[in-house]
């Protein structure tokens, strides 16, 4: 999987909204290869565009390898609206991201 696939899936997320590594993943083609989407995105420069920190992994949490920290994922998704539990969780059922919510993604995309 190449990084710039990642980077235009991620780039579909909207605000306040969160998606799985594994999610991302077979988004891009690639189901299986979330730990190579974590890659993708600790591989970023800190001036990216691309909305890195609303990638979480499956169990709604933090991830370390993220790029900018965990403390700065979770201010940014906290500015978004996105709301953590007392155990560090976001519950995906409220605010996991699907394609058909708009911002669809199409074979051109990918």
């Amino acid at each position: 999987m190449r990084h710039e696939d990642v980077y235009v899936v991620v780039s579909r997320v909207p605000p306040g909204r969160v998606a799985t590594y594994g999610q991302i993943a077979r988004l891009a083609g690639s189901p299986g290869a979330a730990r190579q989407v974590g890659y993708a995105l600790a591989a970023l420069p800190e001036s990216t565009v691309v909305p890195w920190h609303r990638i979480l992994n499956a169990r709604g949490t933090v991830s370390l390898r993220t790029g900018g920290g965990p403390a700065t994922q979770r201010i940014r998704l906290e500015r978004e609206g996105v709301r953590f539990g007392a155990d560090g969780r976001v519950r995906l059922s409220d605010y996991c991201w699907s394609p058909s919510e708009g911002n669809e993604l199409t074979e051109v995309d990918v």
